[in-house]
């Protein structure tokens, strides 16, 4: 019988797993505590001749995941929830964060020391895009599909998982790839922390950014580019439209600075303003960022930065400002 210290090897994968299938890190983390303690408390029932203890740790997941996706509304982006915003200052009202595939950190779900070929393959299938389209699936589709495609398991093997016959498993797939084909994903290149052109567009771009130089961003964004502002429906697309969004806000964002992040597999930048006390800055916004051709091909801003930035283990506003001196 295994031990109880024996399970937490496998929570990184885990939590992988169960954010591909819920598309929040909050909810991912609480499926995989849940995870560990029933199987802690089911131990002495664990039988090795049966299923390893991986697959016994999976099986529970799916089961954690399926229950919590019973009455939950399908998270997305702002892409998938109506046309692009007409210019002008409106945003709509916010929507609620169970509304939203929210960000993970790469760390949380991605190997650092594993197979380059490996942690590329685990970093495509956390971006955002890839997750938001997940959610177009029933549930035990989206599981089907994410143990078949995404982490190489055998049809017999999902089958026994998930009670089910070998046929039934390959119909599901069969209908989960099908709908994900009609669900476009923008093409996005991987994130390469030392290809020196990823690096430049990157410094490029948090020096506009800082500066609030509209023309310097706008010739970084690719000509079909999306802007988006979680928790608001608002988002736009195309180059033209950003820039006239960007000259038409004013400079909320100037005196703004930037700390370099990765979040699902993506270059990423928690975002700070000068709004604390005698103008310190405090933190404000994540911003995952998408590259395609050597230029920006989506940003997302997400703006719950109180919760999100403990998450990614991010400064508080007082020591983010230590940083900038």
């Amino acid at each position: 019988m295994p031990e109880a210290r024996e399970l937490e090897p496998h929570r990184s994968e885990l939590v992988g797993y169960c954010y591909r299938m819920l598309g929040s890190p909050f909810e991912a983390e609480d499926a995989v505590q849940e995870t560990l303690m029933r199987a802690w408390r089911s131990l002495d029932r664990f039988d090795e001749h049966r299923a390893s203890l991986r697959t016994w740790l999976y099986s529970i997941a799916t089961n954690v995941c399926l229950d919590m996706l019973r009455s939950a509304q399908r998270r997305a982006r702002a892409m998938d929830l109506g046309p692009q915003a007409q210019a002008g200052p409106d945003l709509g009202p916010p929507l609620p964060e169970s509304a939203w595939v929210q960000p993970i950190p790469d760390g949380r779900v991605v190997r650092a020391d594993g197979d380059p070929a490996e942690v590329a393959a685990q970093r495509e299938t956390i971006r955002l895009a890839f997750v938001a389209a997940l959610q177009h699936l029933p549930p035990r589709q989206r599981a089907v599909l994410i143990l078949r495609d995404v982490l190489c398991w055998k049809a017999d093997e999902v089958a026994r998982l998930l009670d089910s016959s070998v046929a039934s498993v390959t119909s599901a797939l069969q209908r989960a790839r099908a709908t994900l084909r009609t669900v476009p994903v923008a093409p996005a290149e991987p994130y390469r922390p030392m290809d020196e052109e990823q690096r430049r567009l990157l410094a490029r771009y948090c020096d506009a950014f800082e500066r609030y130089d509209v023309e310097s961003l706008v010739s970084l964004l690719h000509e079909d580019a999306t802007t988006s502002m979680p928790p608001f429906p608002w988002w736009r697309r195309g180059r033209a439209e950003i820039r006239e969004m960007l000259l038409a806000a004013g400079r909320p964002c100037e005196g703004a600075r930037l700390l370099p992040t990765v979040a699902n597999g993506s270059p990423a930048f928690a975002q700070y303003l000068p709004t604390g006390p005698y103008g310190r800055h405090e933190p404000f916004a994540l911003v995952v960022l998408s590259l395609s051709g050597g230029l920006i091909i989506e940003l997302t801003t997400y703006l719950d930065a109180g919760r999100l930035f403990p998450v990614f283990g991010l400064p508080s506003g007082e020591e983010a400002e230590a940083l900038f001196r």
